[in-house]
């Protein structure tokens, strides 16, 4: 009888830290007891195992199995500790030899009763922490896949716990391959010239692109908020091979599945309002990502925002400003990243019609009030664009496409505007600091007295005034100009829409033709 080690990683938050699978076969009544704080998918191990193994023409040996998985204060969850606890205990009974070619190999999977390998949740993040320790990773065949988009990490899939017994005895060998990236297939995003008329949205949703600016379409239903907030991710530059893994990671995570062809799109996300907090932003008795973590490096759209509970919506505010999410419960914490473009829609009153000249709109102010007051005035003022979407005349909807921009050529002009502001200050200008602000976006002194009488005039928070700013940043940097003039900073004034009504009085809705009433 003896002792052995596998090797094996646990899933906490977006980190896989090591875990030693230690196997004792002792003396004694035969059971199997595993210790290091399993969770109870780990306790049930022992079960599933144990009939794996017999399932498999293999042996269980009698007497005392002790499985220890280290480090002992790591919760421990999942399926993924299946394999290596089976190899485990074949190598502490003496049915595999000491030496194997499993050494410094690390282990993932579930097993089936049969012995079959099932896919794990994580699989991404092990190969990325098993390529940094220099260790081989064999894991599922349905794993296989995000697994070796780590292109640094040498990667064997298995179908059968037998294919890995196979491999340790040296009878066959299991195929350990290089990662690589999977070739790309074309865009197919929804193309910006199906959309008709609506300039002002489309300059508005260009300058979110440049910027990773977000942005609120409001307007009366039809009028194509949500087509245009469809078709922001064909304006946005593909994700770099570090972005596109962190994406990829929080959907392993998650359990999402992963379409290879497309791994370098940014993600769009778009949740029903009947989404809870837990949903949106994560959590659970064992943390998972939300879908703000699920739209990292993308877009997340919000349609009907006001029918969003008001408590979901406030759990955005610190995400938008950090880029992340920590989510704590009682016996652990997990942080996720958040780095996501947020894209909103609403309708200007509760019938959608308020300064519709097509339709009739019997809301009173009181009700529009209650309806605009579901959004808080700090998520609104954390929005760096509200923009409004009129309906237009049915003659602009005549005009063919080919007369209007495609998203390609769109695209390019951002493409350029993203490489300037990666190359002046390495993010983009929605990610600017305060201090990057005074220093890196410099304005004419007419532009400089145009936005004080601006911020005098609306009332502008000091949040509001630097997102003023950094709109105006990114509108120069599309003109190719490298000091902000007056009039990039009128046309940023003019894009936030909600801020006009400010002045008479906090929620104030007169001086706005898309948020007044007109009668009934």
């Amino acid at each position: 009888m003896a002792m052995a080690t596998v090797l094996s990683r646990a899933q906490h938050g977006m980190d896989a830290p090591l875990v030693r699978v230690e196997v004792d076969v002792g003396s004694g009544l035969p059971s199997m007891t595993i210790v290091g704080l399993p969770e109870a998918v780990v306790k049930e191990s022992k079960d599933r195992v144990r009939a794996a193994i017999i399932n498999s023409n293999l042996e269980v040996p009698d007497g005392r199995i002790t499985v220890n998985l280290s480090p002992a204060d790591l919760p421990k969850e999942g399926g993924r500790f299946d394999l290596p606890i089976a190899i485990g205990i074949l190598l502490a009974s003496g049915q595999l030899p000491d030496k194997t070619p499993l050494d410094q190999c690390e282990l993932y999977g579930e097993l089936s009763l049969s012995g079959e390998m099932r896919p794990v949740r994580g699989a991404l993040l092990a190969a990325v922490a098993a390529a940094r320790a220099g260790h081989k990773l064999v894991v599922p065949a349905p794993n296989a896949a995000e697994a070796s988009l780590v292109t640094d990490c040498r990667i064997a899939s298995a179908a059968h716990l037998l294919e890995v017994v196979a491999h340790a005895l040296g009878n066959t060998s299991l195929a350990f391959v290089t990662g690589t990236e999977p070739p790309m297939h074309d865009n197919v995003a929804p193309d910006l010239n199906e959309v008709r008329g609506q300039a002002q949205s489309k300059r508005a949703l260009e300058i979110a692109a440049a910027g990773q600016h977000s942005l609120l379409f409001i307007g009366p239903p039809g009028t194509g908020k949500s087509m245009l907030a469809q078709r922001l991710s064909g304006l946005l530059p593909a994700m770099s091979e570090t972005e596109a893994l962190e994406a990829a990671a929080v959907r392993s995570v998650a359990g999402a599945p992963l379409h290879l062809p497309t791994w370098r799109r940014r993600p769009f996300r778009s949740p029903h309002h009947t989404a809870s907090a837990v949903a949106l932003v994560g959590g659970g008795s064992h943390p998972r990502p939300g879908e703000i973590s699920l739209a990292h490096h993308g877009v997340l759209f919000l349609d009907e925002l006001p029918e969003f509970d008001r408590r979901v919506l406030e759990v955005l505010r610190e995400p938008l400003e950090s880029g992340s999410i920590s989510i704590s419960r009682a016996a652990r914490q997990a942080e996720f990243p958040a780095s996501f473009q947020l894209i909103a829609a609403m309708n200007p009153c509760p019938c959608g019609y308020l300064g519709d000249p097509v339709g009739r709109c019997r809301c009173t102010a009181d009700k529009v009030q209650r309806y605009r007051s579901r959004i808080s005035g700090p998520l609104l003022d954390r929005l760096d664009m509200h923009v409004e979407v009129p309906r237009l005349p049915l003659e602009s909807l005549r005009l063919p496409a080919t007369e209007i921009e495609s998203s390609a050529q769109v695209a390019q002009r951002v493409l350029k505007a993203r490489h300037v502001q990666l190359h002046r200050q390495g993010k983009t200008n929605a990610r600017l600091t305060n201090r990057d602000v005074e220093k890196l976006c410099s304005a004419t002194p007419a532009a400089l007295t145009l936005l004080e009488r601006a911020a005098t005039t609306l009332g502008l928070s000091a949040r509001a005034h630097h997102r003023v700013l950094k709109l105006a940043r990114t509108i120069a940097d599309l003109s190719e100009v490298q000091t902000i003039e007056a009039v990039h900073l009128s046309e940023a004034l003019a894009l936030r829409r909600l801020d006009r009504a400010r002045p008479n009085g906090p929620g104030s809705l007169a001086g706005n033709p898309v948020l007044s009433p007109t009668g009934g």
